[in-house]
Formats: C-alpha cells, sequence, structure tokens
C-alpha cells in the first residue's frame, strides 16, 4: 500500500494517462541520459552507469508500448534498439558522444509525439 500522496499522485497518473504516458516516458529517457551524460563529463562512473541503465530501461517500456499493427512501429523498434546499443556504447566507454546522438532522438521524438497528440482525430471530429 501506497501512503506517500506525491507516489499515489504518480501511480493514479500512469495508470490513467494513455498516450501521456509516451511522453512521460520520453521525458524520464531524457531526463536520465542528460544526468548520464553529466555524470561522464563530471568523472562519476557509478552514477553514470546508474542513469544510463535507467534511460535502457525506460527505452525498453518504449518498445514494450509499440503497437505492431502500424507500420511505423517496425521502423521505431529499430531506432530504440539502435539507441540502446548506443547507450551501452556511451556507458562502456564512457564516452558522451553515442549519448548525444541518444539525446537527439529522444527530444525530437517526444517533440514529434507531442504534435501528434494535438491533432484531431476521426473520431474526434464526429
Amino acid at each position: 500500500m501506497i501512503n506517500n500522496p506525491y507516489q499515489k499522485y504518480q501511480q493514479a497518473a500512469v495508470q490513467t494517462s494513455g498516450p501521456q504516458l509516451v511522453l512521460m516516458l520520453y521525458d524520464g529517457a531524457i531526463k536520465f541520459v542528460r544526468a548520464g551524460i553529466e555524470s561522464i563529463e563530471e568523472r562519476k562512473p557509478e552514477k553514470a552507469n546508474t542513469n544510463l541503465q535507467k534511460a535502457q530501461r525506460i527505452i525498453h517500456e518504449l518498445i514494450a508500448s509499440l503497437n505492431f499493427d502500424y507500420e511505423i512501429s517496425n521502423n521505431l523498434v529499430l531506432l530504440y534498439e539502435y539507441m540502446i546499443r548506443q547507450l551501452i556504447q556511451a556507458n562502456s566507454r564512457k564516452d558522451v558522444v553515442p549519448a548525444r546522438e541518444v539525446m537527439n532522438y529522444l527530444v525530437d521524438l517526444r517533440e514529434t509525439w507531442a504534435v501528434a497528440m494535438k491533432k484531431p482525430t476521426m473520431e474526434s471530429m464526429q
């Protein structure tokens, strides 16, 4: 049982969010990649490892959320898998270059998703 009001709020937000959950996942991945980059730059390898692994887990959740009834999902899974490989490389080599590449992809995908959520669907126009 969750007693902390903030944790209750977070749990309710996740359970009722629908497409908003994807934005939350992108936000989390961006946050942890950014923290991983900062940790590498600050020469804090343990902290970099923790943050980059958290970002990888979130990208795995993005993969799990894909609906393969749509062709774009086949392309996204390849991109997500590439991002995971780049984060592993960044983490093992403590190199910010692949992590920054992943950050750029995540920011672009998040912005695209946010725009797509605002577009009216045929159902909402009826």
